[in-house]
Formats: structure tokens, C-alpha cells, sequence
């Protein structure tokens, strides 16, 4: 009877070796894709952007029967995370996600201030993550195993700097942004750096800051009015666009004011209303007039939840897709989560000329795709209209 025991204990030790993990040969092989995402916090439509596309993307998945790699098809999971807009959050949600939920690759966060210290996670575990909207370059620099889905700060700076200089032809500038952000600010400096080179130093004529939360900017706007500024550039998110360019209307502020691609949700205009009309700002993609592949996901967005899909959603989509290849092109699963992981991200290193609904991208030996930005401008009907595109 006790030998009988024993070997029924040793038996069920090793059941539960073999079907405790996702990535066992107990049990059939699941792809698991990590979604890091606010889905509360200060700016919800961005989660909710980005849940939407990725449930629109495993749609598909599920509709082919399973993500085919190597000749045999894999059903595939989402582990959805919110980072609540928060940094400690995004770290949580990543360290999660890789040690207990054992997903392949991550998806997100979308602003820096969560993916910047979320992609250190990602790298010193060894796990692929992929940022679609992040712009910092913090998000990538020595970090082999993150990559993201847009362009670069660095870049977006000159772009906005060179386009009110054609477009206006002023020579003074002011800036108002958040110091507590990584993204706003970094892209706030590179702004400057790229004003200057064009109109030589003190041409930004008033550099103004508030911090996270703040919804009274009298005290900068009043500055920068003072100032004798020809154009405001602020890289805010939605939530803040609409006080500052109202507040800024109220105190008298008669000139343009320029936002960048954290204008792109559609809660921009629905906050800001008339105010921001006219208005322009660069970005990833714009829905208005849009053809092909970008109509099509459009389209299908628009009639499943109701309304226009953001450059956050489009992105989404653009990085999934880029995940997808990535797993399809490492040839096969062998079930050891690291050696996985290892082949998905040096699979998407080598991924050049995706055709995007964002636009095509190669990657750079930084994880950073080489793709062009667009400007928008904002309709006297609240759309985005395509205005030009710039290419590196």
C-alpha cells in the first residue's frame, strides 16, 4: 500500500510538471501577447484605443484558426494590463506579464513617461516589446529587446520647427509644456534645439512649464503673450490641449498654436471644441481621406466601436502586425519561453520595409523604424484632414 502512494505522488508531481506552464510539452503551445495599457488614469481613450485594436487583431488570429509559424498553427492569448498612466504601474504590469504570465512579446506602453522605464524591464529580462506611440528616445537607446512603432522625437522636433517656419514664416516662438513628462518634455527640447538652429538663440522667445495635473496655465500663457511669440507649440496630451488653447483664447492669445501626435485622439477636438479649429499638428496617420489598408481598419473600427480610430489605435494595429511577423518569421516555437523570445526579437531586428497602415518601416539597429510624419490640420468640422507629409 505505501509503495502504491508512492507512486501515486511521484505521478502527480509530474502531471503537474508537465501542465502547469503555458509553454510546456504537457499541453499544446499558447502564444501569449502582453498588452501594457492605461486603461484608467489620466488618459483613458488611449487604453481604450489600444485595447480595441488589439482585440480587432486577435479577431483575425482567431478567425485563420491560430497563428500559423513553422507549418503549425498556435492559438493566441491576450494578457491585457493596466498601467493606470502610471510609471511604477507600467513596471508592475510588464514584471507581471513576463515572470508569472509568460507571455512571448509586449505590446506597450504607449506614452514615454510608462514605456521609458516598462521597456527596462522588458530588456533586462530578455523579453521583446514593442512601444507603438512612445517618442522618447530613452524608450529603445541600448535596449536591444525594445523596439517601437512610430517615429522619434528627435525627429518630430525639426519636423514641426522647419513647417511654421514654411508655413508662417515666423521667428518667434514660445513653448509650454509639462516638466514632469518625459515625453512633452523631451520633444519640448528638441523643438527648441531645432527653433534656435533656424532662427538663432533667443528665438524661442518664452520656454514655460507646468507639472502634471495642473489645469490653470494664466501665469505661463500670460507670459508668453507678453513675450511677443508669433506661434505656440505645446506637446501636450488631450486631456490638457483643450484648457490651454481655451485659456490661452480667453487671455487674448491671437496667433496659431501647434500641437504634436499626443493631439491625435479624438477627445482633442471633443474637449476643445471651435478652439481648436484650424489649429495643426504632426502625427502618425491621418483618417481623413485615407485609402487601402488605412480605409479598411478605419472602416472596421469606426463600425465596431462608433468612432474614428486615433494614431494610437492605427499604431496598435501597425505594431501587432509588426508582432505577428516577427513570430511567423522565427521559424518555429520550440516551448522554452527564452530561446522564443530570443528568436521573436532578433526576427523583428530584421524586419525592413513592413507595409504599415502608419506607413512603411524598417527598423534601425535601435529598434527605431525610419518612416515619415504627417501634418494635420483640424477641420472648421472637428476632422483631421491630411495637410502634407515629411519624410527623414
Amino acid at each position: 500500500m505505501r509503495k502504491f502512494s508512492i507512486l501515486v505522488v511521484a505521478c502527480l508531481v509530474l502531471a503537474l510538471a508537465f501542465t502547469s506552464n503555458a509553454w510546456s510539452f504537457g499541453r499544446k503551445t499558447v502564444i501569449k501577447v502582453g498588452i501594457n495599457a492605461p486603461i484608467t488614469g489620466d488618459i483613458p481613450k488611449v487604453g481604450e484605443g489600444t485595447k480595441y485594436a488589439a482585440e480587432m487583431w486577435l479577431e483575425d488570429i482567431k478567425k485563420a484558426g491560430g497563428l500559423e509559424v513553422g507549418g503549425k498553427k498556435y492559438p493566441v492569448e491576450l494578457v491585457i494590463e493596466d498601467n493606470e498612466a502610471k510609471a511604477e504601474s507600467a513596471v508592475k504590469a510588464n514584471t507581471k506579464m513576463i515572470t508569472e504570465d509568460e507571455v512571448l512579446v509586449i505590446v506597450g506602453p504607449q506614452s514615454s513617461k510608462q514605456a521609458v522605464p516598462a521597456g527596462d524591464v522588458a530588456n533586462n529580462y530578455e523579453t521583446p516589446m514593442i512601444s507603438p506611440w512612445s517618442t522618447n528616445p530613452n524608450t529603445t537607446k541600448d535596449r536591444p529587446y525594445v523596439f517601437r512603432g512610430c517615429f522619434l522625437d528627435p525627429f518630430q522636433g525639426p519636423v514641426l520647427a522647419n513647417f511654421i517656419t514654411e508655413e508662417f514664416g515666423f521667428k518667434k516662438a514660445a513653448v509650454l509644456y509639462d516638466v514632469a513628462s518625459d515625453y512633452p518634455k523631451g520633444l519640448a527640447e528638441f523643438f527648441k534645439q531645432a527653433w534656435e538652429k533656424l532662427h538663432g538663440p533667443g528665438s524661442v522667445v518664452a520656454y514655460e512649464s507646468f507639472t502634471t495635473k495642473d489645469t490653470d496655465f494664466s501665469s505661463q500663457l500670460t507670459k508668453i503673450i507678453k513675450s511677443g511669440a508669433q506661434v505656440l507649440f505645446t506637446p501636450q496630451y488631450y486631456n490638457e490641449v483643450a484648457l490651454i488653447v481655451q485659456q490661452a483664447h480667453e487671455l487674448g492669445w491671437k496667433g496659431p498654436i501647434v500641437g504634436s501626435d499626443s493631439w491625435g485622439s479624438a477627445e482633442t477636438v471633443q474637449l476643445c471644441g471651435k478652439d481648436c479649429y484650424g489649429l495643426f499638428f504632426s502625427t502618425h496617420y491621418a483618417a481623413a481621406g485615407a485609402t487601402g489598408a488605412t480605409k479598411a481598419f478605419i472602416d472596421r473600427y469606426q463600425k465596431k466601436y462608433g468612432y474614428v480610430p486615433d494614431d494610437v489605435a492605427a499604431l496598435t494595429w501597425d505594431s501587432l502586425g509588426l508582432v505577428q511577423t516577427a513570430i511567423q518569421n522565427a521559424g518555429k516555437l520550440t516551448g522554452k519561453i527564452k530561446k522564443d523570445r530570443k528568436a521573436v526579437r532578433d526576427a523583428l531586428a530584421k524586419i525592413k520595409n513592413y507595409k504599415g497602415i502608419t506607413g512603411e518601416m524598417t527598423f534601425t539597429e535601435d529598434g527605431d523604424p525610419i518612416k515619415c510624419a504627417v501634418i494635420v490640420r483640424i477641420s472648421d468640422k472637428g476632422e483631421y484632414e491630411f495637410y502634407k507629409s515629411v519624410c527623414p
